[in-house]
């Protein structure tokens, strides 16, 4: 697939998830293939800091979801990652999946994709978590095309913010012109 949308919140239908899937939705209409998985009720466990996946180049820790949405980051070539704000930065489901990407770091497994991160919060926070997702991408040496934040508490409530949507649907459109330069 060319995009992979990520949501890490735990609500599936989320605010995250419903703004992640504007971006997604922009993409498909254009004809570009995509993919959403969320991380709610999967399990990704925490990253033990072993350093056993230098070595090894992938993590040993095994019994969980971990690997298998990996491998999709690893075959997308746009990554639309996204958490709510908890206290101020992204979630600890998304953290755990982020950490783990550690062992695909040695040898640069991820570098030369295109991310764009999205962050929803109550009614703060959502640029902290956006810096944690721009930390991440760019650590990977991901190129950046931008991030997309919106405000929500209920299931819903970020599709009533009218400028968070506008952003996402010309971010979906940013990655339409990229994949496919001469789309009208």
């Amino acid at each position: 697939m060319k995009v992979l949308g990520l949501s890490g919140s735990m609500r599936k239908e989320g605010n995250t998830a419903q703004l992640i899937k504007v971006i997604l939705g922009q993409c498909k209409e254009a004809g570009i293939k995509t993919e959403f998985v969320s991380l709610a009720g999967k399990k990704i466990h925490p990253c033990l800091g072993c350093l056993k996946c230098k070595e090894k180049k992938w993590c040993v820790i095994e019994g969980d979801d971990w690997g298998g949405i990996a491998q999709k980051v690893l075959d997308c070539e746009v990554l639309v990652i996204g958490s709510p704000t908890y206290y101020y930065d992204v979630c600890g489901q998304l953290k755990n999946f982020i950490d783990r990407t550690y062992s695909l770091y040695h040898d640069h497994k991820l570098a030369g994709r295109k991310g764009i991160a999205v962050a929803v919060n109550a009614s703060a926070g959502a640029e902290r978590t956006v810096k944690t997702i721009e930390g991440f991408l760019s650590a990977h040496e991901f190129a950046s095309l931008g991030a997309v934040t919106g405000t929500g508490t209920d299931e819903g409530d970020v599709m009533n913010d009218a400028k968070a949507v506008a952003h996402a649907k010309k971010t979906g459109d940013k990655i339409v012109r990229l994949l496919l330069p001469n789309h009208d």
